[in-house]
C-alpha cells in the first residue's frame, strides 16, 4: 500500500508508539521552579523578619502589640507561600517541553501537575534544611540540653515536694498562738509555704487564713482584724496570679494551634496556586 493511503488508524497508533516514548515529566523544569520558589521564600522572609524587628517596640505603649504583630506574622507567611508557589509553578509550566501530538487537556494536565510537583520539591527541600539546621544544633548540644532539661525538670520535681513537705512540717509544729518573737525570715517562708499550697490546691483553708492573720498580727502589731484582711487580699493576689498564668499557657496553646490550621491551609492553597500557575504558564508557552 503506498505511504499516502496509509489508515487513520495506523497514524493514530504509530502516534501513540512515538508518544510513549517520551516522559511526561519533565524534571529539569521542576527543579528550576522549585528553586525560584525557594529563593523567592528566602527573600520574603528575610523581608518580613526586617519589617516586623522594626514595627516592634521595647517602649510600654509605642508600636505594635504582639496580638498585631501575630496577625501580621501569618499574613506575611500567607503571602509568602502563595506568591513563591505561583512564581514556581508559572517556571515550572513555562520551561517545560512542548510536547506535540498530545490533546491540550493532556497537556494542561501536565503542566498543573509540573507545578504541583515543583511546589512539593521545594516544600520538601525546605522542611529538610530547617530539620537539618536544628538537628545540627541540637547535636552539638546534645549534653548540655539534656543536663539543663534534666535539672529543670528534678528541679520542678525538687520544689514541689519541698513544698509539700515544708506545709506538712508547718501543719505538724504549727504552736496554737504564733510567736512574735520568730525569726522573721522563717515567719515569712511559713507563710509563702501556706499561700503557695493552698493556691496550688484551688484555696488556702480558713484554718490557715486564720492562723496567717495570727501571725500577721503578731509580727507587724496590728489588730486581727487588719491582719485578715491583710491575708485575704494576699491570697486574692496570689490566686489571680496563678490564673493570669494559666490563661497566658492556655492563650499560647491555642495560638499555636490556630497558627499550626492556617500554616496547613496556606500550604494547600499553595500547591493550589503552583498548579494553576503552571497552567497558566504552560497555555501562554504554548500559545
Amino acid at each position: 500500500m503506498p505511504l499516502e493511503a496509509r489508515s487513520p488508524v495506523g497514524s493514530v497508533a504509530a502516534a501513540s508508539t512515538q508518544e510513549a516514548t517520551q516522559s511526561a515529566i519533565s524534571w529539569g523544569a521542576i527543579i528550576g521552579g522549585a528553586v525560584a520558589s525557594m529563593a523567592i521564600t528566602l527573600i520574603l522572609i528575610a523581608l518580613g523578619s526586617g519589617l516586623g524587628l522594626s514595627a516592634a517596640s521595647p517602649w510600654s505603649g509605642e508600636g505594635n502589640t504582639a496580638t498585631t504583630l501575630g496577625v501580621a506574622t501569618v499574613i506575611w507567611l500567607i503571602i509568602v507561600q502563595w506568591f513563591s508557589s505561583g512564581v514556581g509553578g508559572y517556571m515550572a509550566g513555562r520551561l517545560r517541553t512542548k510536547w506535540s501530538s498530545i490533546h491540550a487537556d493532556e497537556s494542561f494536565f501536565r503542566d498543573t501537575a509540573h507545578g504541583f510537583l515543583a511546589w512539593s520539591l521545594a516544600t520538601l527541600v525546605t522542611v529538610g534544611l530547617l530539620a537539618s539546621a536544628a538537628s545540627s544544633a541540637i547535636g552539638t548540644g546534645v549534653q548540655a540540653a539534656a543536663s539543663v532539661g534534666g535539672g529543670a525538670a528534678q528541679g520542678a520535681a525538687g520544689a514541689m515536694s519541698e513544698l509539700t513537705e515544708g506545709y506538712d512540717m508547718d501543719s505538724l509544729f504549727r504552736r496554737a498562738q504564733p510567736d512574735a518573737n520568730a525569726n522573721a525570715a522563717d515567719a515569712s517562708a511559713e507563710a509563702g509555704r501556706i499561700i503557695a499550697n493552698g493556691v496550688a490546691n484551688g484555696d488556702v483553708p480558713e484554718a490557715d487564713r486564720a492562723y496567717l492573720a495570727q501571725l500577721v498580727s503578731a509580727r507587724a502589731g496590728i489588730s486581727q482584724a487588719d491582719a485578715r484582711s491583710r491575708v485575704d487580699a494576699t491570697v486574692t493576689r496570689a490566686r489571680e496570679a496563678a490564673e493570669k498564668a494559666k490563661t497566658a499557657v492556655d492563650e499560647a496553646r491555642k495560638a499555636a494551634a490556630k497558627f499550626s490550621i492556617y500554616t496547613a491551609l496556606s500550604m494547600l492553597i499553595g500547591a493550589f496556586v503552583a498548579s494553576a500557575a503552571a497552567g497558566w504558564g504552560g497555555r501562554l508557552r504554548d500559545t
